[in-house]
């Protein structure tokens, strides 16, 4: 398992969150109670053409994040 950088993953990838990296505590908060937590598994669903938005399947839904913000976000691949 390896450190990767979550705009590295493509669709059928899988990945556990291991940290979060330049987000506001607000905005970190508001992830964390959308279940995004440290050791949750993530799958990449989809990304859109031009890379923004990323679609994520976390806990049984689906997530779309902006670019930015998923880039804040630490994964171990799986």
């Amino acid at each position: 398992m390896s450190t990767v950088d979550f705009l590295a993953l493509k669709p059928g990838d899988r990945a556990r969150v291991t940290s979060f990296s330049g987000l506001s505590a607000s905005y970190r908060n508001r992830l964390l109670s959308l279940g995004l937590t440290p050791g949750t598994e993530v799958l990449v669903q989809h990304v859109a053409p031009l890379g923004d938005p990323v679609a994520i399947l976390v806990r049984g839904f689906r997530l779309s994040l902006r670019r930015s913000e998923a880039a804040a976000i630490q994964l171990e691949r799986l």
